[in-house]
């Protein structure tokens, strides 16, 4: 058995028996030169992180065009450094599974340290700002999922800790943005080096977003006189710190324990998924598919390696933002989460295998073709129509992909907005268009309602996948149970979800949508078995 902390220069025919491919550089080389000219931080080392941006890091070492590392920075959970990263020499084992039902096993190693960045951790804490106060230091890259970014409630209001972190000492920050912020100005104090923050989270506008988060931290600190005006001025000049936009897409499910059978099979030994007490799903693998786009506004005040000569696609804002809008808001992301919520709801555990329900394929070729194509900009760069056909045809029938609905369905509440409030803001703007013409987003936004009861179509009871807001929301609709069809009682249950403008970027009664996803609830809530029918009468 072949492990991937074997040296993988002298064991070379043994990873390459195992169907390996191996790095062309030394790590220990790139671990050296990242220590004096560290070059890529990258906040969140979870799976889209593994099997993505770290390929990416891996094409440029092996082309020459790199010789640093990437700098992981995890926030959220210690133990996906501690037992994940540190225990296998920083590296992890990407496989790709192809729709030919073949597998294609990388050995990465552009990770030269893993840090994990919170104040309990002073060691972390310290070493991160050390970094951020290096001038060679170009560009950050972000994956911590869009409820990372978040400094205010359900009602638009500062959290808790939002609030302590913008009255108290930087050295103090808690959230993820203040922690970034407090990065930011110790970089600005030791030399206001320039440097590029680049989001490639998966939602609209993200460079937007976290450029907003960090200003909202930074000009808190300054009314509370924490910080200067240069500070300010420091993080609004794109000439010295910019915020990129950016789109991202590929599929990269938690590790299959299917995967990890066959990596055994092929000789390789570290196949062990940790679930880690945070609920955490990460192995010293990962596994993705084949498809995949990264498009990046090439905004870089301290330079940037070839970013392009790994398969990026470097352009303007306005074409990334086209770009995203296709994929985030029509083309994909829409699609999965509606395929996630009623693959919940029908009693599925599995992505691929939904495709294969006419039904569930009505309503995502309806919503996608007849919905989102209409008033979707084609970007140029890539092909809506083709993009979509690529996802029915290749990508989501893909059974190597081991997806389910109920990884999809984490944290809905955050994704709604973009996910079709914008196209339903698209059809508010267009005077040649009615938004009360819309037929499959109303079904869908009712679904996601009939989800909240946790209970299936079976009138069984299951458990939804985490959501910040799930607690709230189900409060909401405590009074309503499977097969409850009194119009006052629903309409007292949703109206206070459906008029939130955080949660669908619109009240959907003052656009005249309330009402009708209100009587879709009804339909979908009758009983047992109609959700199905609901579907088969769309």
């Amino acid at each position: 058995m072949i492990s991937i902390k074997d040296d993988y220069v002298q064991s070379a025919q043994q990873f390459a028996a195992a169907g390996v491919t191996v790095p062309k550089y030394q790590q220990a080389d790139i671990v050296a030169n990242t220590i004096k000219k560290p070059i890529w931080v990258h906040f969140g080392g979870g799976n889209l992180f593994r099997c993505f941006h770290a390929a990416i890091a891996q094409k440029l070492l092996n082309k020459g065009e790199l010789t640093s590392g990437i700098i992981v920075a995890e926030t959220y959970d210690e133990q996906v450094i501690d037992e994940i990263y540190k225990p296998y020499a920083n590296r992890m084992l990407q496989v790709i599974m192809k729709s030919d039902n073949t597998y294609q096993q990388t050995l990465l190693a552009s990770v030269a340290d893993s840090i994990y960045y919170n104040k309990e951790n002073l060691a972390g804490w310290q070493k991160l700002k050390s970094i951020f106060e290096n001038p060679n230091l170009q560009f950050v890259t972000m994956s911590i999922t869009e409820k990372g970014y978040a400094l205010t409630d359900i009602d638009g209001h500062l959290t808790t800790q939002a609030e302590s972190d913008i009255n108290n000492n930087p050295e103090l920050a808690s959230t993820n943005m203040g922690a970034i912020a407090r990065l930011l100005l110790a970089r600005y104090k030791a030399n206001a080096a320039p440097i590029a923050m680049v989001s490639t989270d998966n939602f609209s506008e993200n460079g937007q977003r976290f450029e907003d988060a960090i200003l909202t931290i930074a000009k808190g600190w300054k009314k509370n006189d924490l910080v200067s005006n240069g500070f300010i001025d420091y993080l609004e000049d794109p000439k010295q710190v910019s915020f990129p936009w950016s789109m991202i897409d590929r599929i990269t499910p938690n590790p299959s324990e299917t995967v990890a059978k066959i990596l055994v099979d092929k000789g390789v030994a570290d196949t062990t998924i940790l679930h880690t007490r945070k609920h955490t799903n990460i192995a010293p693998f990962g596994n993705t598919e084949e498809v995949h786009y990264l498009v990046i506004e090439d905004s870089f005040p301290n330079g940037r390696p070839n970013l392009e000569d790994a398969g990026v696609i470097l352009t303007d804002r306005e074409t990334v933002n086209d770009a995203d809008q296709m994929k985030v808001t029509a083309c994909l992301n829409p699609l999965h989460t509606s395929l996630a919520i009623f693959g919940c709801l029908l009693g599925y555990d599995s992505i691929a295998a939904e495709v294969a329900n006419p039904d569930l394929v009505k309503l995502i070729r309806g919503l996608g073709f007849d919905e989102d194509l209409p008033v979707v900009r084609d970007p140029k760069i890539i092909n809506p129509t083709q993009f979509i056909n690529e996802l029915l045809d290749k990508r989501l029938p893909n059974k190597n992909i081991p997806d389910t609905p109920q990884r999809i369905a984490s944290d809905t509440s955050q994704k709604i907005s973009i996910r079709y409030g914008v196209t339903i803001q698209h059809y508010l703007n267009d005077p040649t268009k009615n938004v009360k013409d819309l037929k499959y987003i109303p079904f869908i936004l009712a679904g996601w309602c009939r989800y909240l009861l946790a209970v299936d179509d079976q009138g069984n009871d299951f458990t939804p996948s985490p959501d910040p807001l799930l607690k709230q929301l189900q409060n909401n609709l405590r009074s309503i149970k499977l097969g409850v069809q009194d119009k006052v009682l629903i309409h007292e249950a949703l109206q206070p979800i459906l008029s939130n403008k955080q949660i669908f970027a619109h009240d959907l009664y003052a656009i005249g949508l309330g009402d009708e996803v209100e009587a879709l609830f009804r339909q979908l809530n009758v009983g047992p078995g109609s959700v199905a029918s609901a579907l088969a009468e769309l």
